[in-house]
Parts: C-alpha cells; sequence; structure tokens
C-alpha cells in the first residue's frame, strides 16, 4: 500500500506542474498542429528523460545527503512551502480565469523539428522546472527512498505517467481542431488540484518539522 501510496501521490502531484501553462505546453500544441497527437508523448519522453538523469542523481548520488536529518527537515520545509504557494496560485489562477487553454494555440515557442529535444530544452531552461526539482522533487524522492529504489521507481513513474496522460488528451485534442476540454472544465480541474496540493503540502511541512524534532533530539 506504501508502494501505491507513492504511485497515486506523484500521479496527482504531477498534474500541478503539467497542467500550467508554460513553455511545454506551447511545444505542444504547436507540434500537435504539425505533426497530430504524438506530439504530446513525444514532448514527453524529452522532458521524462530529463526528469530520469535528476532523479538517478538525487536517489543515488545524494544518498547521504538525503540521510541527514536536519537537511531532510529543511528539504520538506521548502518543498511544502513551494507545494503550498503553486496550490494557491492554481486556486487563485481558476477563480480569477487568468489561465487558459486557448492562449496556448499556435504558440510558436521553438522552431525546432525534433520534438523530443524540444521537450528536454524547455524543461530544462524553464526556472519553474528548476525550482520544482530542488524543493518538492527533492523531498518526493527522499520520501520514496525510504522504500528502495523500488519506491523510487513507483514515483517516477506515476510522475510521467501524468505528464503523459495530460499531454497526449492536449495533442489530441488539437490535432483534430477542436479542443476536448474548454477553459470552464480546465479551470474547474486545476481548481480542483490546487486544493489537493494546499492539503498534500501539509504534510510536506508536518514531515519536514518532524524531521527537524528528531534532529533537536539526537543533539540534545
Amino acid at each position: 500500500m506504501a508502494l501505491w501510496g507513492i504511485f497515486i501521490s506523484a500521479f496527482l502531484i504531477g498534474f500541478s506542474g503539467a497542467m500550467m501553462p508554460g513553455p511545454m505546453l506551447g511545444v505542444t500544441i504547436d507540434g500537435s498542429l504539425k505533426k497530430g497527437w504524438i506530439a504530446g508523448p513525444m514532448v514527453v519522453l524529452g522532458h521524462g528523460a530529463l526528469e530520469l538523469i535528476l532523479i538517478i542523481v538525487m536517489a543515488l548520488g545524494l544518498k547521504d545527503f538525503f540521510s541527514n536529518p536536519m537537511v531532510a527537515g529543511f528539504i520538506g520545509l521548502f518543498g511544502g512551502a513551494f507545494l503550498a504557494w503553486m496550490g494557491y496560485g492554481m486556486i487563485r489562477s481558476a477563480i480569477k480565469k487568468t489561465v487558459s487553454l486557448t492562449d496556448q494555440k499556435g504558440s510558436k515557442k521553438t522552431g525546432m523539428k525534433n520534438l523530443v529535444l524540444s521537450g528536454t530544452l524547455v524543461s530544462a531552461i524553464n526556472p519553474y522546472f528548476i525550482i520544482w526539482w530542488s524543493s518538492v522533487g527533492m523531498e518526493s524522492i527522499r520520501q520514496s527512498f525510504a522504500l528502495g529504489l523500488i519506491g523510487v521507481l513507483f514515483f517516477f513513474v506515476g510522475h510521467i505517467l501524468s505528464d503523459l496522460t495530460w499531454y497526449t488528451i492536449i495533442s489530441t485534442g488539437f490535432s483534430k481542431g477542436k479542443k476536448i476540454l474548454n477553459d470552464t472544465i480546465y479551470r474547474r480541474i486545476i481548481l480542483l488540484l490546487g486544493i489537493f496540493i494546499m492539503i498534500f503540502s501539509i504534510y510536506f511541512i508536518s514531515s519536514g518539522l518532524n524531521m527537524l524534532k528528531i534532529t533537536k533530539i539526537t543533539r540534545g
């Protein structure tokens, strides 16, 4: 059950980043108008390759780093705070109707023909991507690694499936000349996910506080 809990939470949290407008969404929509529904999976393939490298480095290269209770505590607090900020932003943008799929149509964020490479590059140069992985992503890996490499594997599969699901829906919808989701439904989904993210941030923060308490007790 613990493994499936990691998978489900990774899947749901992954949507928080996948569904927000950004360069990856622009590249996917632009590619879908030219290459059809396959554009979404191709972009995610490049994006996922970069994420897999990051996860391997975090899980193996930073093993000793994660085992330090004080470090783990601060990562949990930072990750939880960022997650809360992200959830608040999702709720706010949904209520104020400042997010839209329509505005992304025809976006030419990149002229590159290789969508796999585009998925990698637009992720690497996206500040939001870097901040997410240095906070929420790092804390997620730390908790998953408590169950060993199998826990990290379940996290990665759940996380990448959220990207694959969303961007395939987007590329399929736009390749057919119409959106499967209109802006109203899109904003409602973001609102619900934002509420979930806010609730989940409490878990991250409480986990971080518990780790810092362990450090205090050990040193006391």
